[in-house]
C-alpha cells in the first residue's frame, strides 16, 4: 500500500463484506452466477460480517448491491430463460403481483388494496430492501445512530402535488406543515456555513476552496450568503486572467443580451439551444476554462452543458446568466425543506408499515423515523400483503391468450433457485427497460417503446464523520467541486423528526452528501448514449476506487481546516443507482410535445395495459419524481381493478 493510501485511512480495516460489495465490477463484468454470490451474502451473514436481518444498517456498496443485478444481467444480455427446476412455494393464487417494491409499487399495493380491502397481495424486489431508489442508509458512531438518504430524497413541492398524491400522504398521516419545524431552515445560517466552490489539484494544480455560491445550491440548501464579491470570488479562482474576466461578465451581466429574441418568445427560444451555446451566443464566452467550471454543473440533468436547454440550466439548475435574458426573476417556489432524515424511504417505510403492520410498531410520520423494522415479518403466509426480497422477477406471462387468460404466471429467481406465484393480475413496477426481457409476449411496438427509457445513471455517497469541525473552520456547508470525481458535497439537511435528533454541534457526527453522475460531455452523443456510457462506468468501478475518491476529495477540500480522513471518517456508504433518475425528454435531441401525456410519447405506448398486467413506474411518466412514481401506481392499479 502506498503511504499517500495509508494517509487517506485505506489501511482502516475492513470487513470481508466490503470486500464482496467490491466484487461489483466483476459481478458485471462476467455475470458471476446469482447461487454463488448468494450463498457467499448468506454464508457472510451467518459469520455476523453483515448486519444480518436489518438491511439499512449496511455500508460500503448499496443501491444496485452484489446479488440484486446479475440475474437481470443474465436474462437481459444473454438471453438466459433455464433457471433450473421450478418451486411453487405459495399454493393461492394471489390477487395481484407487483413486481418492484420501489415507490411506485408499494403506492400500487396500496391503491389496489384500498379498492379491494380483501385483496391477497405478493410483492417482489430484487433488492435485500425495500423502497427501491428510496434508499435508507444508517451509521452506528457509538452510541448514536446517524440516518441518511441514499436516493429519492424529498417530497418537493408538495402543496402542488396531485390530489391522488395529496390523498395517498394524508392516509400515511404525512403533514406537510410538520417540516417547518423539523427542517431547521437557520442552521447553516446561523454556523457561519457557506457554499463554496472547490478546485482541485489534480484539475486545476491547486486545492483551493473560493467560499462563494454560485447560485446552484440556491433553493435547495439555505447557506449563508457569501462575503465575496463576484470580482473577489473570481479573483481568487486558479485560471487564467481571460477566463477570469469572462467568469467576471458571466456573473455580473444584468443588462438584456438577448433583444433580438421577442420578449413573448425568448423563455421558449432558451430551450432550443444548449447552455455552452447561450453562453457562447450571447455572453461572449470562448475561453475553454470557464466552460471546464461550469461543464458538470448541471448535476443531476446527467449530461454536459453541452446538451443541457439553457432554459433547464438556468430556470432548474441556476447556472449563471439569468440576468443576460432580460426576463423577470422567476417566482419563489415552495422551500425546499419537505426531507425526512432518510429521504422518501420514511414514504416507502410508512407504506410497508401501513399494510403489513406487523413490521414495525407506531402509526406516526414521526415515529416511523426511528421504529426498528423486522424484516423476518415482510413474507409471513398469514398476512393478507407479503413482500419478498431478494427475488428478482424472470418470466412473467399470461396463462392462455393474454384477452381471455384469468391468471398471470410469474416467475422470479431467489437464492440461485427458481419459483413460481401466479396472480390474477400484476403490475410490472420495474425499471420500463427489463419489461421486454420480463414479458416478451408483449405487441412489439410497446417493447421497442419500453426500451427507449434509458435512465440516468446516479451515485448518492454517504460519509458519516466523527465531527464537522473541519467544515465549521473553514466557513462552508455545502460545496460544489468541478473536475472531482463527486460533482459536490453537503452537510446533509438539518432534520429533526421523532425520536431522531440532527447534529447540534461541530463537536458531534454527521452524515455529509455526496454525488457523482457519470456521462461523456463534448464527444457529441445523446442523453441517452451518455447515460450508457456512465453506467458502463459506474458498474465498472471497483468499491476500493470509490472510497479512495471519496476520502481523497474531502481531504483536498477539508484539510486547511484540520480534517484528518484517516481519523474523521467513521463509514462510507455508495449507492450506485446504474439505472437511476427516469428519462425526461430533452427538446435538443428529442421531439417535444405541450401536453406530457401527449400519445406520441414514446412512454404514453410504453404504459399500456396488456391483458391482465399493468405498468408503473417513473418511467411511465417520463418523470424522476415522488409524484409521478405514486401517479403511475394509483393508474396501474385502477386499470386492473
Amino acid at each position: 500500500m502506498k503511504p499517500t493510501d495509508r494517509n487517506l485511512g485505506m489501511d482502516r480495516p475492513i470487513s470481508r463484506r466490503d470486500l464482496l460489495h467490491g466484487m461489483g465490477t466483476l459481478a458485471a463484468s462476467t455475470l458471476l452466477p446469482g447461487r454463488a454470490l448468494a450463498e457467499e451474502m448468506l454464508a457472510l451473514e451467518r459469520a455476523g460480517e453483515t448486519p444480518a436481518g436489518y438491511p439499512p444498517a449496511r455500508t460500503g456498496l448499496r443501491g444496485n448491491h452484489v446479488g440484486s443485478f446479475e440475474t437481470a444481467l443474465d436474462l437481459a444480455f444473454n438471453g438466459r430463460r433455464d433457471w433450473g427446476a421450478v418451486e411453487e412455494p405459495d399454493p393461492d393464487v394471489y390477487d395481484l403481483v407487483v413486481v418492484g417494491g420501489g415507490l411506485s409499487g408499494l403506492a400500487a399495493a396500496h391503491f389496489y388494496r384500498k379498492q379491494h380491502p380483501k385483496a391477497r397481495i405478493l410483492i417482489l424486489d430484487n433488492h435485500d430492501d425495500f423502497g427501491g431508489h428510496a434508499k435508507r442508509n444508517e451509521f452506528q458512531i457509538g452510541s448514536r445512530t446517524l440516518i441518511g438518504y441514499g436516493g429519492s430524497q424529498t417530497l418537493q413541492e408538495p402543496s402542488y402535488y396531485p390530489d391522488v398524491v395529496k390523498g395517498l400522504l394524508r392516509d400515511l398521516g404525512v403533514d406537510k406543515k410538520r417540516f417547518d419545524t423539523a427542517y431547521d431552515q437557520g442552521f447553516f445560517k446561523r454556523n457561519g456555513l457557506r457554499g463554496g466552490i472547490h478546485f482541485n489539484r489534480e484539475k486545476w494544480g491547486v486545492d483551493r476552496m473560493v467560499p462563494y455560491e454560485l447560485g446552484i445550491l440556491k433553493d435547495y440548501v439555505p447557506v449563508a450568503p457569501s462575503r465575496l464579491s463576484p470580482k473577489e470570488a473570481v479573483e481568487q479562482m486558479p485560471i487564467s486572467e481571460p477566463a477570469r474576466r469572462e467568469f467576471l461578465r458571466l456573473l455580473v451581466t444584468d443588462q438584456n443580451q438577448m433583444s433580438e429574441i421577442p420578449l413573448d418568445a425568448r423563455a421558449k427560444y432558451l430551450f432550443t439551444l444548449s447552455y455552452r451555446d447561450f453562453l457562447i451566443k450571447h455572453l461572449d464566452i470562448h475561453e475553454p476554462e470557464v466552460f471546464a467550471v461550469l461543464e458538470d454543473l448541471a448535476s443531476d440533468s446527467g449530461v454536459g452543458i453541452e446538451a443541457v436547454p439553457a432554459g433547464s440550466a438556468l430556470y432548474y439548475t441556476n447556472l449563471p446568466g439569468w440576468g443576460a435574458t432580460g426576463l423577470p426573476d422567476s417566482e419563489e417556489t415552495e422551500p425546499y425543506i419537505h426531507h425526512f432524515p432518510d429521504g422518501n424511504a420514511s414514504i416507502a417505510r410508512l407504506l410497508v408499515r401501513e399494510m403489513i403492520p406487523a413490521v414495525a410498531r407506531g402509526k406516526t410520520m414521526d415515529d416511523v423515523v426511528t421504529a426498528r423494522f423486522d424484516y423476518s415479518k415482510l413474507d409471513e403466509a398469514k398476512s393478507p400483503v407479503r413482500l419478498r426480497l431478494n427475488s428478482t422477477a424472470v418470466r412473467v406471462e399470461h396463462d392462455g391468450d393474454p384477452k381471455s387468460a384469468k391468471r398471470v404466471r410469474i416467475s422470479y429467481v431467489r437464492g440461485g433457485h427458481a419459483y413460481r406465484v401466479q396472480a390474477r393480475s400484476c403490475v410490472l413496477a420495474c425499471y420500463n427497460m427489463m419489461i421486454p426481457h420480463l414479458c416478451p409476449e408483449l405487441p412489439a411496438p410497446q417493447r421497442e417503446a419500453l426500451a427507449l427509457q434509458v435512465k440516468t445513471p446516479i451515485l448518492y455517497t454517504n460519509v458519516a464523520l466523527r465531527n464537522w469541525q473541519a467544515w465549521k473552520k473553514l466557513g462552508i456547508g455545502a460545496v460544489i467541486a468541478p473536475g472531482s470525481f463527486h460533482i459536490n458535497a453537503m452537510l446533509d439537511f438539518p432534520v429533526s423528526l421523532g425520536g431522531y435528533q440532527y447534529s447540534k454541534g461541530p463537536d458531534d457526527p454527521i452524515v455529509v452528501h455526496m454525488e457523482r453522475f457519470p456521462h461523456r460531455s463534448n464527444m457529441g452523443l445523446s442523453p441517452r448514449d451518455q447515460h450508457r456510457l456512465g453506467r458502463y462506468e459506474m458498474l465498472s468501478t471497483s468499491f476500493e476506487t470509490l472510497e479512495r475518491n471519496v476520502r481523497s476529495q474531502l481531504t483536498g477540500m477539508l484539510s486547511a481546516g484540520g480534517f484528518d480522513p484517516a481519523r474523521d471518517i467513521e463509514g462510507i456508504t455508495v449507492n450506485r443507482w446504474a439505472h437511476g433518475y427516469a428519462y425526461w425528454y430533452n427538446p435538443l435531441f428529442d421531439t417535444y410535445y405541450q401536453d406530457r401525456d401527449d400519445e406520441r410519447y414514446p412512454h404514453m405506448q410504453a404504459r399500456k395495459r396488456f391483458g391482465r398486467i399493468a405498468i408503473a413506474n417513473s418511467d411511465a411518466g417520463a418523470r424522476a419524481m415522488l409524484e409521478s412514481a405514486v401517479e403511475q401506481g394509483h393508474r396501474a392499479a385502477t386499470e386492473l381493478s
